[in-house]
C-alpha cells in the first residue's frame, strides 16, 4: 500500500476547512435567524458563497495534489503549495465577511488560482516527461 502523505494531509487539512466555513455559516445563520436560505442576509449570502467557492476549487487541488503524489514527482514543494493553498482559502473566507478583512478575499482568489494553475502546469509537464 503507498502512504500519501501530503494528499493525506490536503485531505484531512480541506475536511476541516470545510467544517470551519460551515460553522461560520451557521453562525451567521443564528445571529440573523434565517434557518433556510439566505433570507437576504448579506453577511449570510457572504459565507455561503465562501463555502461554495471552495467547494468548487477544492476537488481540483486535491485531485492534482495526488496525481502529483503518485506519480512521485512531488516532493518537499507539494506540501509547500497545498499548505499556501489552505492558508488562502482561509483567508478567503475571513475576507468574504467584508470590512477590514476585504483584503483577504483578493488574496484567497489569488492564491487559489495560481496554485490551481501551478498545479496543472507541473502535471502536464510530468505528463510530457518533462520533469
Amino acid at each position: 500500500m503507498t502512504v500519501l502523505p501530503v494528499t493525506l494531509a490536503a485531505a484531512a487539512a480541506a475536511g476541516i476547512l470545510n467544517i470551519w466555513l460551515a460553522l461560520r455559516i451557521n453562525a451567521a445563520r443564528s445571529a440573523s435567524g434565517v434557518y433556510l436560505g439566505d433570507g437576504g442576509s448579506e453577511a449570510l449570502q457572504r459565507r455561503m458563497r465562501s463555502q461554495a467557492n471552495y467547494v468548487e476549487y477544492t476537488p481540483f487541488v486535491l485531485a492534482l495534489i495526488l496525481v502529483i503524489e503518485l506519480s512521485g514527482k512531488g516532493s518537499w514543494w507539494l506540501g509547500v503549495v497545498a499548505a499556501v493553498y489552505f492558508a488562502g482559502r482561509i483567508g478567503h473566507g475571513f475576507g468574504m465577511d467584508g470590512g477590514a478583512l476585504l483584503k483577504g478575499r483578493f488574496i484567497g482568489t489569488m492564491t487559489t488560482l495560481l496554485t490551481l494553475l501551478g498545479l496543472s502546469v507541473a502535471a502536464a509537464l510530468i505528463m510530457a516527461g518533462i520533469i
